[in-house]
């Protein structure tokens, strides 16, 4: 099999791109599969990268990937191209039986790219458009599941326009208004968070109104929709979900962060920055109501391939809470999603050929319905 691993990004978790992708360049099994690496730069052009770092990062388990950015090595895609055309550097093409993105964040999990690679007519790993585009925003994926009456957090969402209007009590917008707000709506302490961003880059606890503007100042640093919610005492809990259609959950985690609360620090920088138990100490019946929930949650966003799904489980009074979902979760060697399914009993090298199995499954599905009536 042909298999292109894209990494890299315009996106503010493009190192943790460089280390994943690693991790899935190590495991993907040797027999029979022919790897590409294509890397996209932080200005968002693609190249491929030399052989000669897939054996690198094969031989050195600390290796990250990294971007050659060699103008004759440019990647352009050809709208329907498909897997022998699409994917061409310079006048050569280059195979892709199966497209696997180790992208997160913006361009890479947010459904940009997905329809990139539904025109050009390429199998991928993981969700469509629709459910990628709608599962990276936090709103619309509590809207969704609150309707569906599934629980979650309670939250506002504040828009830049609102944020940056010059204040009116009449127009209902500004600074001191949107405080005004969130105060009157929640108790302090607060979470702020930007919708549409991951690894908690941009994410702040707020304990009165300057710290409240200071974390709103810096959440639409990163996205042009914030939301806040009640900072609730929890325990981490997160499930690793696979399928087409029909969800399939593995055995739950916890994530006990030794900082405040699991921030970008704790997960990528500090290597104590937490304990990662798995399994994770449930009983039996809380464990059914998560693995049930995460499959649930899945499903109602029309997700394929893979997702991580993040749940808070309240200290004080054990209610379970749904705090979103990862279509494209982090892969390192620690991260909690492949040792999720590795404790169920499913390896990381299978896991990847389960993927890559379901991403030409779902394809070739997809292919069969009709687009004209010709």
């Amino acid at each position: 099999m042909n298999i292109v691993l894209v990494f890299g990004g315009k996106s503010g978790e493009h190192e943790v791109s460089l280390i994943s992708g690693a991790s899935v360049a190590r495991h993907i099994p040797k027999d029979g599969n022919r790897i590409s690496l294509v890397g996209i730069d932080r200005d968002g052009a693609w190249y491929l990268q030399d052989d000669s770092l897939l054996e690198r990062v094969r031989t050195n388990p600390d290796a990250a990937l990294s971007i050659t950015a060699d103008p004759a090595r440019r990647v352009q895609i050809v709208p329907g191209g498909g897997c022998s055309g699409a994917l061409r550097c310079g006048d050569v093409a280059i195979p892709a039986d199966v497209v696997f993105p180790v992208l997160h964040g913006t361009f890479g999990e947010d459904g940009t790219i997905q329809g990139l690679f539904e025109m050009a007519e390429l199998p991928y790993v993981g969700g469509g458009v629709m459910a990628s585009a709608v599962a990276m925003d936090k709103e619309k994926s509590k809207v969704i599941w609150q309707e569906a009456g599934l629980p979650i957090v309670p939250f506002l969402t504040v828009r830049e326009a609102e944020w940056t209007a010059e204040d009116s009590t009449a127009q209902g917008a500004g600074r001191n208004t949107v405080c005004t707000t969130i105060e009157k709506t929640f108790a302090w302490p607060v979470f702020v968070k930007p919708a549409r961003a991951g690894s908690s880059v941009g994410a702040c606890k707020a304990v009165d109104r300057a710290s409240l503007a200071a974390c709103l100042d810096e959440a639409f640093r990163w996205d042009t929709k914030v939301l806040v919610e009640p900072f609730i005492t929890a325990r981490e809990i997160e499930c690793s979900v696979t399928g087409n259609g029909r969800a399939v959950a593995y055995e739950p985690g916890e994530i006990a962060p030794t900082h405040e609360f699991y921030d970008y620090e704790a997960k990528y920088i500090d290597p104590d920055g937490a304990v990662l138990i798995i399994p994770a100490p449930l009983t039996a019946e809380q464990k059914e109501q998560v693995t049930s929930l995460a499959c649930r949650a899945y499903e109602l966003l029309d997700l394929d391939g893979l997702s991580r799904v993040d749940f808070f489980l309240d200290k004080t009074c054990g209610k379970l809470y749904l705090n979103e979902i990862n279509t494209l979760p982090g892969f390192t060697s620690i991260s909690m999603f492949p040792r999720m399914c590795e404790a169920a009993g499913l390896n990381y090298p299978d896991l990847i050929t389960h993927l890559l199995d379901l991403a030409r499954e779902r394809f070739e599905h997809s292919r069969r319905l009709r687009t004209t009536r010709a």
